[in-house]
């Protein structure tokens, strides 16, 4: 077919282009592919193996073992090579497919740079940001429990762009960093130790002082609690038809102790402690009334003429 083409095209323009000369453009061409997509590709899968198998584990061996007691270090050092190596692996993939001339000019360097930022929303940007501080807090770390008005849990893994927690129902949620960075964060678990806080009211004509020692009783008697700290129990403050108190005790790991199951127990030995010493939990509220009332009386004195004269006053 090429032929045929070429001996037309050679009539027509007087010019003569010998046979099967385009099958060895076309074959060149091909042949120049393959050469880049193997090189590239070459260059790429062996790099990232040897930073993947051999690099990124010894890396995160001398991470972990300069951080004993910092995990999130490691976790993060992890992610962030990872990243690294997947980096340089594409690097070395574009040279050795010969395009290395490119990596050198720095004004294209900096344009690709420029479109992956503004590719990037501001919000997964922030996100990046944001895990970078929390890596670098040292009051944020793996294995922390804390808590944030979106939940609390145990942090099991700090990413680029969000946080792992799981939950005191053993569920594994994704935080994005950004949240536990814009929100203040509590730790009520620390040092190995879990504080269980919990609000109960009781009447005002009860016995307050009485209510305040069962509650630290119910809670001793619980073998899941810890002896030091000791539990407590505190008046918080006057309510409307209540007064509300506070117990606090502590207890081991909290993913161990299974605080729903705990908390739950908790207060089914409060209701029936205040059921047989006559304490009433929870009494319900009283109702404020304003306002004006009109009453209507009716008088019913006979009349001189002894007929019942109905006459109503206000």
């Amino acid at each position: 077919m090429y032929d045929g083409l070429l001996t037309v095209g050679a009539s027509a323009t007087g010019q003569f282009v010998p046979p099967g000369a385009f099958d060895a453009v076309a074959s060149e061409t091909y042949s120049a592919v393959a050469r880049v997509a193997a090189g590239f590709t070459l260059g790429a899968v062996v790099t990232y193996l040897v930073g993947r198998l051999a690099v990124l584990p010894a890396v995160v061996r001398v991470v972990a073992a300069r951080n004993r007691n910092n995990p999130t270090i490691e976790t993060a050092a992890q992610t962030y090579l990872h990243a690294l190596v997947v980096l340089v692996a594409l690097v070395v993939g574009v040279a050795g497919a010969g395009f290395g001339r490119l990596l050198t000019d720095l004004s294209i360097v900096a344009a690709a740079l420029t479109l992956v930022v503004g590719a990037s929303s501001q919000k997964v940007v922030g996100s990046l940001v944001s895990g970078l501080f929390l890596v670098a807090d040292p009051d944020f770390n793996v294995g922390d429990w804390i808590g944030w008005p979106g939940g609390e849990g145990v942090v099991e893994a700090v990413d680029f762009r969000v946080t792992r927690i799981r939950t005191p129902n053993d569920e594994t949620i994704v935080v994005p960093n950004t949240e536990l960075t814009a929100n203040a964060l509590t730790r009520p678990y620390g040092r190995e130790q879990y504080r269980v806080t919990e609000l109960i009211d009781v009447a005002y004509g009860d016995d307050v002082e009485l209510a305040l020692r069962e509650l630290v009783e119910v809670a001793r008697e619980d073998d899941r609690v810890l002896g030091e700290p000791s539990p407590t129990s505190k008046l918080v403050s006057f309510e409307g038809s209540s007064v509300r108190l506070r117990a606090e005790f502590w207890v081991g790991d909290p993913m161990d102790a299974d605080l729903v199951t705990l908390t739950s127990d908790f207060r089914r030995r409060v209701k029936a402690r205040f059921d047989e010493v006559g304490l009433t939990l929870g009494p319900p509220s009283g109702q404020e009334l304003s306002g004006a009332v009109s009453v209507d009386v009716r008088d019913d004195t006979p009349t001189a003429d002894g007929d019942g004269a109905a006459t109503e006053g206000r």
